[in-house]
C-alpha cells in the first residue's frame, strides 16, 4: 500500500512548481535505503506510470551548508527543477515512500511532521528536523562567496 497522497504532483513540475516531500516508509528495501542514504532529504513526483521519481540530498561530503534537513531538501529540489544530471535521482515504487508534504519555489510546507520525526531519528539526525511545519525559503551562501 502506497502512502502517497492522491495529490501528489503529477511530471515534473517548471520553476516554482510544487514537488512532493517524501521520507521512506518503515521495512523499504535495503538496496533502496542504502541508495538514498540515511538523513537525506527527497523530493519527487508521479509518473504516468504509476512510479515516482525521487532526488535526494543526504549531505554525503558533510558540507556545512547542507546541515539542515530543510537545505537538503532545496537542494534536491533545485535539481529536480532544473533536471540537473546526478548520480542523487531514482525512479521507484511509490510502495517505498510516504509523502509528509510539499516543497516549491517559496517554501516547504510539512503535513506529516511526526513521520519527519520518524525518519531522522532512525537516521540519527533528528537535531536537523525543522522547528515548525511552515518553512519560508532561505538563500543558502554558497561556499566560495563568503569572505576571509
Amino acid at each position: 500500500m502506497s502512502l502517497l497522497g492522491q495529490d501528489i504532483p503529477m511530471e515534473r513540475p517548471d520553476a516554482d512548481g510544487r514537488a512532493a516531500l517524501l521520507v521512506p516508509v518503515d521495512g523499504i528495501k535495503e538496496d533502496v535505503l542504502m541508495t538514498i542514504r540515511k538523513g537525506a532529504a527527497i523530493v519527487g513526483f508521479a509518473n504516468h506510470d504509476r512510479t515516482v521519481t525521487i532526488y535526494f540530498e543526504s549531505n554525503r561530503f558533510d558540507d556545512p551548508v547542507l546541515a539542515k534537513w530543510e537545505h537538503k531538501a532545496r537542494k534536491a529540489y533545485d535539481r529536480l527543477v532544473d533536471n540537473a544530471p546526478t548520480v542523487s535521482k531514482l525512479t521507484t515504487s511509490p510502495a517505498n515512500f510516504e509523502q509528509i508534504g510539499y516543497i516549491n519555489g517559496k517554501g516547504i510546507t510539512i503535513r506529516r511532521m511526526d513521520s519527519l520525526k520518524r525518519w531522522l531519528a532512525y537516521s540519527d539526525a533528528l537535531a536537523s528536523c525543522p522547528e515548525n511545519e511552515i518553512v519560508p525559503r532561505t538563500v543558502i551562501p554558497k561556499a566560495d562567496a563568503v569572505k576571509v
